[in-house]
């Protein structure tokens, strides 16, 4: 028993030394000066071939992005999104070299046509059809700034673009990020290719060369998370919005559902013969002089298969065909020597695979995933605005996890890249994110990562404190990480699978009908070397 008690007060004694010794230390901020570490231990410039491009365009060989001399190339990169894409003179070379010291080879400018932050496109102007001279060259210096330290550019053509009056875009104000109509309505289009002209064709005085033939350019996308398929498959092709300035994810108006419906019975009519017309339209119960309505999400379960076939095939024909268009106007036209990117499977919660028979046809497949984006709400008493997040950590789920979920992206002969990808803020287990993904990332043999975001404000305006959601540069967690990763990735330190096994997507019948391609995605097995994160085997 007296051996008990003393066990007892020995505890009781360290338990008051351990509190007293805690309730000593003072807590203290650590913050990553990303303007006065010039003398920083952490150095990884060596890591990076610059000037980025001294030797000619990054291309496309075997399957993999290659420099001229068919060195392989990866890229270790970050989002530069909306305001931070204009750093002033004095800043571009400060935040240029603070980038390659953490071994990053690449930033993807993301929202350069924001309407809510920096923008190309001119403040107050009625349309959005010049380019802002001021802001292309703070663009201009910066790309220059970066190529001096190696660091490549990927440029992205439409993410944010809010259409205006002068813009002759129906329904303008209530079409927010304006998704899908551009794979269907021909003006937008023409939009599209006059922004890619404007920005691709534009002569830049400090690398001395135009975008278009600038080889410091290595990646050029082309709509950043857009697919009509998944807006199908969302609800948001009905025709319903009403509301001005709506969300990102929002419904078409009823103008253009009737455009889309016109559009889908010309399209109907073409490919199907007098018969086979007749059968559909007594599947969806109209008469001949009407238009075949198309299918809602709730009308999928109960459609008959050929119907829901057909609707599939065209919408992922508009795709295909938009995606071609561009690229053809891109690499014949312009006579861009840049990769391009269609757009990211990114939806994770409907299938991807519809949307890459299309993307695949580009230079580079592209995905996006996030662990534990958070959720957006608006307080139903106050209105003011909020935010839902969890917080577990990513391991403890591997079947969710986004190396799974980027997995099924990859396709057998083609570069893959990841442009967006983060463990959002405050997630307690974000030191796990940056360090799987590289490590996996360099496993599967992919080509490229961008986390999302450095920053989304002007270098005058980064401070120590976290901002938001996504920001790296500010959290210490997270840069340390992204050197880390940077020898992982970059040097080789994790070796690729030895043994793919490609396999055909499970697409449905529709597409081999109407001849679209069906990629293949890449099936990578483990050695006894790399134990594998279950189930990143398997699709």
């Amino acid at each position: 028993m007296p051996g008990k008690h003393m066990n007892f007060y020995i505890l009781l004694l360290l338990l008051f030394v351990d509190t007293a010794f805690a309730e000593s230390i003072q807590m203290k901020p650590f913050t990553i000066d990303w303007q006065e570490n010039v003398d920083s231990l952490v150095n990884l410039s060596f890591l990076l071939d610059a000037p980025a491009g001294k030797d000619g365009f990054i291309l496309v060989r075997n399957g993999h992005l290659v420099k001229p001399n068919g060195e392989r190339f990866r890229i270790w990169g970050v989002n530069f999104t909306a305001a931070s894409c204009f750093p002033s003179k004095e800043d571009a070379p400060v935040v240029a070299e603070h980038l390659a010291r953490f071994g990053i080879n690449c930033v993807r400018f993301h929202f350069l046509d924001s309407n809510w932050s920096g923008s190309l496109f001119i403040d107050g102007r009625e349309d959005t059809r010049a380019l802002n001279p001021q802001q292309l060259d703070r663009l201009d210096y910066f790309v220059a700034e970066l190529k001096k330290q190696g660091i490549y550019t990927n440029i992205n053509l439409n993410v944010g673009r809010n259409y205006r009056k002068g813009d002759g875009v129906i329904d303008y104000e209530y079409l927010g990020l304006a998704k899908v109509i551009n794979y269907f309505d021909e003006h937008v289009q023409a939009l599209h290719k006059e922004y890619a002209k404007q920005l691709l064709t534009h002569y830049n005085p400090y690398t001395k060369s135009e975008y278009r033939h600038e080889p410091a350019i290595a990646v050029v996308e082309l709509v950043n998370e857009n697919s009509i398929v998944e807006a199908w498959f969302s609800d948001r092709l009905l025709g319903k919005n009403t509301n001005k300035r709506p969300g990102t994810w929002t419904d078409i108006t009823a103008w253009y559902e009737n455009q889309l419906t016109r559009r889908y019975n010309e399209w109907l009519k073409e490919r199907l013969s007098s018969t086979d017309l007749k059968a559909l339209r007594n599947m969806a119960g109209v008469k001949e002089d009407e238009l075949i309505p198309r299918l809602t999400k709730n009308q999928f379960t109960a459609s008959p298969k050929k119907r829901f076939h057909l609707e599939a095939a065209f919408y992922m024909e508009l795709e295909h065909n938009y995606f071609q268009k561009m690229y053809r106007y891109l690499k014949d036209e312009l006579e861009i020597q840049a990769l391009i990117v269609g757009t990211s499977d990114h939806n994770h919660g409907k299938t991807g695979y519809p949307l890459l028979t299309s993307s695949s046809q580009m230079d580079i497949v592209d995905g996006h995933v996030y662990w534990q984006h958070p959720r957006y709400l608006t307080v139903p008493k106050t209105r003011r605005r909020t935010f839902s997040i969890k917080n577990t950590p990513m391991v403890n789920e591997p079947f969710n996890s986004t190396v799974i979920q980027l997995s099924r992206s990859a396709v057998a002969g083609k570069p893959y890249t990841v442009s967006e990808t983060n463990h959002p803020f405050p997630n307690e287990f974000a030191c796990e994110g940056i360090p799987i993904l590289a490590a996996y990332s360099a496993f599967h043999d992919w080509d490229g990562i961008f986390f999302y975001t450095f920053e989304h404000k002007d270098p005058k305006e980064w401070n120590a404190k976290m901002p938001g959601h996504f920001e790296i540069r500010p959290d210490p967690v997270r840069m340390t990480n992204l050197a880390a990763g940077a020898l992982m990735f970059l040097r080789g330190d994790v070796r690729s699978a030895l043994t793919t096994t490609p396999g055909h997507t499970p697409l449905s019948r529709c597409t081999r009908a109407f001849g679209i391609h069906i990629p293949r995605i890449r099936i990578l097995r483990p050695d006894s070397h790399h134990p594998p994160l279950s189930g990143t085997q398997r699709e």
